[in-house]
């Protein structure tokens, strides 16, 4: 993303990160924040840094969409899965209190796509088919629909070949790809190598061996009239014609998982990995990470999302704690505090006993955040953490605001 370096501070932070490559992958667990930090890094990059960015994202929760200004409907609305849509510039400058009053200083522009695994196998038969017999026929096939929406990880394959694309188009200064939830980390990683492996298997042979030879061999028979009066006659016929036709496609998706390997190591592209501090997105988090550094590939920054401050380790909070707690029994103190709040007593002193025995718990949950915190920053990446903010990610401010505490975390 260099031929836009912005205004931004040139630091050895997430801000440089954003300035110095052209591809960021957003990983990790489902529901550590993936979406969200992906729009926000977006947004932040394109108000601070004046980049034109596109965050492409798996499925956009609706409050994310209506905070980007993009409508109840979001991406997936009047045909727009797939397509690349603009956030209003006007709701970014509004959104941004850094933003130059008098306009003269350059913003960037933020766009937004949602993976569309439907039109993304269409386009990938376009572009493999040799002629355009091959693709019709292929595009018709009966069985084509259900088995591009299940076949070998296909929302992680397609988002490989779409970041390729994407890169390849040159039309912005940075991508970010949301990455699909997957149980494994890996899925993503490997789906370039899956369908090269697919292409040489013994399964697609089994699957293209001519369908009357192996019906009529004596051993499968029965097999195939048991399959015919139950599925239909032209069940395993459609079978093999479709995986035959898509076999001729093999020298094009094996070029392109190539060059989609070959982009995952390239220095311009930048894995970030998020994570919650609770135990097991925090493991999968530094698994991930290990794996990626063993790959060679560049891991640019490890983003802890929704910690709790560090402040709650303190002694001093601890021993107001205490004290709290001892008041709590103290008349003319619950009195003043219920004035002053204008509250019933009694309810101000059950308020009270709560919050002063609830925040040892809280605190011990605090302090195993610092330590896994300090175990994922030893694998030596810029390890950045987010607060869990006080209001929802409900509108561009909110998303700029939770830009700000990854770039600024200080």
């Amino acid at each position: 993303m260099a031929r836009r370096t912005g205004t931004g501070r040139n630091r050895p932070g997430l801000d440089a990160l954003l300035a110095s490559k052209e591809m960021i992958v957003v990983c990790g667990s489902g529901g550590t924040g993936k979406t969200t930090v992906s729009a926000a890094l977006g947004a932040i990059a394109a108000t601070r840094l004046g980049a034109r960015v596109l965050v492409l994202t798996v499925d956009p929760a609706r409050r994310l969409a209506t905070a980007l200004g993009l409508g109840s409907q979001g991406l997936g609305g009047d045909g727009a899965a797939g397509h690349e849509v603009q956030v209003d510039p006007a709701l970014l400058r509004a959104a941004d209190p850094t933003a130059d009053p008098t306009g003269n200083a350059r913003q960037g522009e933020l766009w937004v796509a949602m993976l569309d695994t439907k039109a993304g196998w269409d386009d990938l038969i376009r572009r493999h088919a040799p002629d355009a017999q091959l693709r019709d026929q292929v595009l018709a096939n009966p069985l084509y629909q259900n088995i591009t929406g299940r076949f070998v990880h296909s929302h992680d394959y397609l988002a490989m070949e779409r970041l390729h694309e994407l890169h390849a188009s040159g039309l912005f200064d940075l991508v970010i790809i949301d990455t699909p939830p997957s149980r494994n980390a890996l899925d993503l990683l490997d789906a370039p190598g899956r369908m090269k492996e697919f292409f040489g298997s013994r399964l697609l042979r089994w699957l293209t061996v001519p369908y009357r030879s192996r019906l009529f061999t004596v051993a499968s028979k029965p097999f195939y009239q048991v399959a015919d009066r139950v599925l239909g006659s032209r069940f395993l016929q459609d079978i093999a014609e479709f995986f035959v036709l898509f076999q001729t496609m093999e020298k094009g998706f094996v070029a392109r998982a190539d060059e989609v390997e070959r982009l995952l190591v390239d220095p311009r592209t930048s894995f970030v990995v998020v994570s919650t501090l609770e135990a097991a997105p925090a493991y999968e988090a530094a698994f991930l990470a290990r794996e990626l550094q063993r790959r060679g590939m560049s891991l640019g920054a490890m983003v802890l999302n929704r910690t709790l401050s560090p402040d709650l380790r303190k002694p001093a909070p601890a021993r107001a704690a205490g004290d709290l707690r001892s008041r709590v029994d103290d008349d003319a103190f619950v009195a003043e505090v219920a004035t002053a709040a204008g509250a019933a007593p009694a309810d101000v002193r059950t308020v009270l006993t709560e919050v002063s025995e609830r925040f040892h718990d809280v605190a011990v949950v605090a302090s195993r955040e610092a330590e896994r915190r300090e175990e994922l920053a030893s694998l030596g990446a810029l390890t950045v953490a987010a607060p869990a903010l006080t209001r929802d990610v409900a509108d561009l401010g909110a998303l700029l605001d939770l830009g700000r505490h990854l770039i600024d975390p200080g």
